[in-house]
């Protein structure tokens, strides 16, 4: 096996585009991170799942688990810190006025459901023309750069804003790695390239001599990360996310620009879990030949 470097971080989301939290060890299945996007925030009108490429607003709220970060039980309490200062639990009263103030429309925050509780994840429109627009705009791409190949996304995603029994939209685990990130800063160093704007499970700190968009090379491979087995799937193409204010973060759409123009719009790759196991900052990243 060939080493490509360590976990330098791990990151758990415990709601859908919200702010999350690093972890210092943590569960891996083919479920993803134990009580990684756990809850959701939903539109009680629509009846739809939201998100933050919708809903930018959601990105300046943190979540965090109420007991350990590390628990397996993701539909144990979150508490949400808001923009004002305010916190709240998800087993209190006021959670739904509070989103609803929010995002402006009646909200509430869902644990994750079964997957044969298909009405809960549908999309409130399934034309196919809507649903090309809506992803239009959730890439905020501007006039003359490409649009990802939508034929890379599951086709269940065209009836469900998630694949249904979860709350991801294509892989359940994301990787990022330093050298990607270097790359792109030199290309744009007047941004911040903080890996918070991207939002992976896993920031990967490659040995030396490895450069560029290394993991790009990854896809179709298997890696080794502790005991934990990880099948590399896809590039990951980035969405207008990418350029929201969070916490600190400001606005910076040249953040998103530049890795349309020098990473084919693409930075970090998707991953299924192969073998679960537990992973620990520190850990090498293997590949297996």
């Amino acid at each position: 096996m060939k080493k490509l470097g360590v976990i330098k971080e791990i990151w758990q989301f415990p709601v859908k585009s919200m702010q999350g939290n690093k972890l210092q060890t943590c569960t891996v299945s083919t479920e993803g991170i134990a009580g990684d996007r756990g809850w959701v925030v939903r539109d009680e009108v629509r009846e739809e799942i939201q998100w933050g490429k919708k809903h930018p607003q959601l990105m300046q709220c943190r979540a965090r688990y109420r007991d350990r970060a590390e628990n397996d039980d993701a539909q144990q309490p979150v508490d949400i810190y808001f923009p004002d200062g305010q916190t709240l639990g998800s087993d209190g009263d006021a959670m739904q006025a509070k989103l609803t103030e929010l995002l402006g429309f009646s909200a509430k925050l869902w644990p994750l459901q079964p997957a044969d509780n298909l009405t809960f994840y549908k999309r409130y429109s399934r034309d196919e023309q809507e649903f090309a627009a809506e992803m239009v705009q959730a890439f905020a791409r501007q006039p003359g750069e490409p649009m990802p190949d939508l034929s890379q996304f599951p086709e269940v995603l065209l009836d469900y804003v998630s694949i249904p029994g979860t709350f991801f939209d294509n892989e359940e685990l994301n990787l990022v790695t330093t050298a990607s990130i270097s790359y792109l800063a030199s290309k744009n160093p007047a941004a911040n390239w903080d890996i918070r704007r991207f939002r992976p499970n896993f920031l990967v700190e490659t040995v030396p001599g490895l450069e560029g968009l290394v993991e790009n090379d990854w896809v179709g491979k298997r890696l080794k990360i502790g005991d934990v087995i990880l099948d590399i799937s896809a590039p990951t193409p980035r969405c207008g996310m990418t350029v929201r204010p969070q916490d600190d973060l400001p606005f910076d759409k040249s953040v998103l620009r530049t890795i349309v123009k020098e990473a084919n719009q693409n930075l970090g790759v998707g991953a299924h879990c192969g073998h679960p196991g537990t992973i620990l900052v520190g850990d090498s990243l293997e590949i297996i030949e």
